[in-house]
């Protein structure tokens, strides 16, 4: 959006002396302009002088490149007074950068280029079975996690993890993920090193993904967990659509492993991840 606007625009002088015929312009018309530009366009303009900057302040241009039900989503991390007394540009910068909530437990932003919503949920905001016992579980901390820990399995007969969520979405198809990883890792004079000494019986049987919409859309997939330990992976559960932004969506999710012929172990669970559809492959690809 905007790049044939932005590619036909002349030069600029980077005052307020410029020679340019758009400098001419009034502001409100320059803010018109801007508003059929990408963010990051908008800011580039803004540099150039006065004139461009405060047009680019305009509400309307950055309530543009907000979701329709941003004010819903901010309230989950924004305070209401404050919401109110923010200019759009300011609410928008906010919501596109981490926004960490439920004491620290989960997190949501939003993606510059879809304008739709992303949200990562930790390991401490999943109902874990056992986590409370110690000969099974722990939690370790770690710098690789959003959340600065991980929930870590060293042997169980009966694995189940499960979570929910629920907001207002904005309109778009999204991606649900669990990041977890074969071994446990730490650093040891600066180095990354993996012990892999517990990691067993996830090649017998696969891991059942599952998640389920409040308004009936469900997914399953089966998966065995080879991936090669170190690694974090992105588990794909399913997909999920939501056509109305003014309906709250609750979305329940689950990993499990019940066959209790057999014991696993060695597994790193850091969070699970809901991303638009579009986003996945470069927000994962990242990592």
């Amino acid at each position: 959006m905007g790049a044939n606007i932005s590619n036909g625009l002349p030069e600029f002088d980077r005052n307020d002396e410029g020679n340019s015929r758009l400098v001419d312009l009034p502001e409100n018309c320059i803010a018109l302009i801007m508003m059929r530009l990408d963010p990051p366009e908008i800011c580039r303009l803004a540099r150039l002088n006065r004139i461009f900057r405060r047009a680019s302040s305009a509400d309307f241009i950055w309530e543009s490149k907000l979701p329709s039900n941003y004010q819903v989503i901010a309230q989950k991390v924004f305070d209401e007074i404050p919401l109110r007394k923010m200019v759009k540009k300011d609410v928008y910068a906010k919501l596109t950068r981490s926004n960490l909530f439920d004491c620290g437990t989960k997190e949501l932003w939003i993606d510059k280029n879809t304008g739709r919503l992303c949200v990562s949920v930790s390991s401490k905001a999943l109902r874990i079975t056992g986590i409370d016992d110690r000969r099974y579980w722990s939690h370790l901390p770690t710098d690789e996690s959003r959340f600065h820990s991980v929930a870590y399995v060293q042997q169980i007969w009966w694995f189940e993890v499960g979570g929910e969520f629920e907001i207002h979405f904005p309109s778009g198809t999204y991606s649900l993920f669990f990041r977890i990883q074969l071994g446990k890792t730490t650093k040891r004079l600066g180095r990354r090193i993996c012990n892999s000494e517990h990691i067993h019986g996830w090649e017998i049987k696969p891991v059942r993904f599952q998640l389920a919409t409040s308004d009936n859309q469900q997914a399953v997939s089966l998966c065995y967990l080879d991936k090669t330990p170190g690694n974090w992976s992105h588990y794909h559960v399913g997909d999920f659509r939501v056509d109305n932004p003014d309906i709250s969506i609750g979305i329940k999710f689950s990993m499990t492993q019940i066959d209790c012929t057999h014991t696993k172990g060695g597994l790193c669970i850091d969070s699970v991840l809901i991303l638009p559809k579009e986003c996945v492959k470069e927000a994962i690809g990242r990592e």
